[in-house]
């Protein structure tokens, strides 16, 4: 579905079932230069379980339109506002990596609006190595690779693919590659400026479930201890032989975490 958002057109997957925002509802939110289609297992299960699923192209993304957020804090603004312009009272975020800041963010923004919170692949603090950023800045296809080859554990590396003939991290490569010019370096740089994620911890109600991987060579399951301390009471799974893109490395694991919290 589509839905208009300041002077641009956001889309959204709704997991092959119709969005009826009065049900209790699941809004998905990717990672840095990504889009909704990280989600596709996760999204398609809730559709059809008896909720209804928004899993988003943020700005710039995707099949979205209009100009990016300039910062987590201004996505977490973003976020709130297209919820209730969804008509939708309060929803669970689910977040992996530039898209959990935006969760947590908004979450402690705007707690009205959020009923559980699921960080996926977060850190306390989430810095971008200076080449990294360069590279980025620069189009360099070396930026997709370097995150290529981190984002995902070693089995990924291996193969790891369920499908015969599919292969993990080449569909990773293709996602980025897709994404327009300039998307990667922002949403790196808006991850690296962001310093208030054990702020906003600090002042988040919501339930909260950390689900980590635990070959996560970009935020290790160390990096989420801060925030699991600032927010008592939250839940921690950690996914063994997965790495930061555990929704596509290990996606039933990932789902039967994200089912038994929700």
């Amino acid at each position: 579905m589509e839905l208009g958002r300041d002077g641009g057109t956001v889309f959204a997957a709704t997991g092959g079932a119709a969005f009826e925002p009065k049900r209790p509802v699941v809004v998905f939110l990717h990672g840095a230069g990504m889009d909704h289609s990280v989600w596709t297992l996760q999204a398609r299960y809730f559709a059809h379980h008896g909720r209804s699923v928004l899993a988003l192209d943020l700005p710039g993304h995707g099949r979205s339109h209009g100009p990016q957020p300039a910062s987590i804090e201004a996505y977490a603004d973003w976020l709130a506002a297209l919820i209730a312009a969804a008509g939708v009272e309060r929803a669970a975020l689910v977040g992996h990596s530039m898209g959990a800041l935006i969760a947590l963010e908004t979450a402690a923004q705007a707690p009205e609006r959020v009923r559980a919170l699921a960080l996926l692949g977060v850190a306390a603090r989430m810095q971008v190595h200076p080449d990294l950023l360069a590279a980025a800045d620069r189009g360099d296809p070396a930026a997709i690779e370097l995150i290529t080859a981190w984002a995902y554990g070693k089995p990924a590396h291996l193969g790891g693919h369920k499908a015969p003939g599919l292969w993990m991290l080449g569909g990773g490569r293709r996602l980025l590659e897709r994404s327009r010019a300039g998307v990667l370096a922002h949403d790196l740089h808006a991850c690296d400026a962001y310093g208030g994620a054990l702020a906003a911890a600090a002042r988040v109600s919501a339930p909260t479930l950390f689900l980590l991987g635990a070959l996560d060579r970009m935020t290790p399951p160390k990096a989420a201890e801060p925030l699991l301390a600032a927010l008592r009471g939250a839940k921690s799974v950690t996914l063994q032989g997965a790495g930061h893109m555990m929704m596509v490395e290990s996606p039933d694991a990932t789902l039967a975490a994200l089912r038994d919290f929700l």
